[in-house]
Protein backbone atom coordinates (compact mmCIF):
# COMPACT_ATOMS: atom_id res chain seq x y z
CA UNK A 1 0.00 0.00 0.00
CA UNK A 2 1.36 3.38 -0.81
CA UNK A 3 2.07 5.83 1.71
CA UNK A 4 2.37 9.61 1.85
CA UNK A 5 4.21 12.03 3.76
CA UNK A 6 1.89 14.03 5.94
CA UNK A 7 4.46 16.18 8.36
CA UNK A 8 8.24 16.70 8.94
CA UNK A 9 10.20 17.81 12.01
CA UNK A 10 13.17 18.81 13.11
CA UNK A 11 12.78 18.03 16.63
CA UNK A 12 13.05 14.33 17.15
CA UNK A 13 10.34 14.39 20.37
CA UNK A 14 8.04 16.51 18.54
CA UNK A 15 8.21 13.51 16.05
CA UNK A 16 8.00 10.80 18.20
CA UNK A 17 4.83 12.75 19.28
CA UNK A 18 3.14 12.98 16.38
CA UNK A 19 3.50 9.18 15.56
CA UNK A 20 2.42 8.27 18.54
CA UNK A 21 -0.65 10.42 18.60
CA UNK A 22 -1.03 8.68 15.49
CA UNK A 23 -0.67 5.05 16.80
CA UNK A 24 -2.77 5.48 19.99
CA UNK A 25 -5.68 6.50 17.45
CA UNK A 26 -5.29 3.18 15.51
CA UNK A 27 -3.43 4.93 12.77
CA UNK A 28 -0.16 3.19 11.50
CA UNK A 29 2.31 5.79 10.76
CA UNK A 30 6.55 5.71 10.78
CA UNK A 31 8.85 7.94 10.91
CA UNK A 32 11.40 7.70 7.99
CA UNK A 33 15.10 9.50 8.37
CA UNK A 34 14.23 9.62 11.86
CA UNK A 35 17.67 7.95 13.24
CA UNK A 36 19.49 10.07 11.32
CA UNK A 37 17.51 13.65 12.22
CA UNK A 38 17.91 12.41 16.07
CA UNK A 39 21.52 11.65 15.41
CA UNK A 40 22.08 15.02 14.54
CA UNK A 41 19.13 16.98 15.97
CA UNK A 42 17.37 17.36 13.45
CA UNK A 43 19.15 19.88 11.56
CA UNK A 44 20.47 17.83 8.45
CA UNK A 45 17.38 16.09 7.54
CA UNK A 46 14.28 16.31 9.21
CA UNK A 47 12.35 13.30 10.38
CA UNK A 48 9.31 12.29 7.59
CA UNK A 49 5.89 11.16 9.34
CA UNK A 50 4.58 8.76 6.78
CA UNK A 51 1.32 7.25 6.96
CA UNK A 52 -0.88 4.89 4.10
CA UNK A 53 -2.54 6.92 1.57
CA UNK A 54 -6.13 5.62 3.27
CA UNK A 55 -5.29 7.31 6.34
CA UNK A 56 -4.25 10.54 5.45
CA UNK A 57 -6.67 12.69 6.04
CA UNK A 58 -7.64 11.31 9.28
CA UNK A 59 -4.06 11.74 10.21
CA UNK A 60 -3.85 15.44 9.31
CA UNK A 61 -6.88 16.13 11.38
CA UNK A 62 -5.63 14.79 14.40
CA UNK A 63 -2.62 16.18 13.69
CA UNK A 64 -4.28 19.83 13.01
CA UNK A 65 -6.22 19.56 16.82
CA UNK A 66 -2.53 19.50 18.62
CA UNK A 67 -0.67 21.81 16.21
CA UNK A 68 -3.12 23.77 15.16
Amino acid sequence: MPMVEIARFHGPVEADLARARLDAAGIEALLLDHNLSSAFGGAMMPSRLMVLDEDEDEARALLADVHG
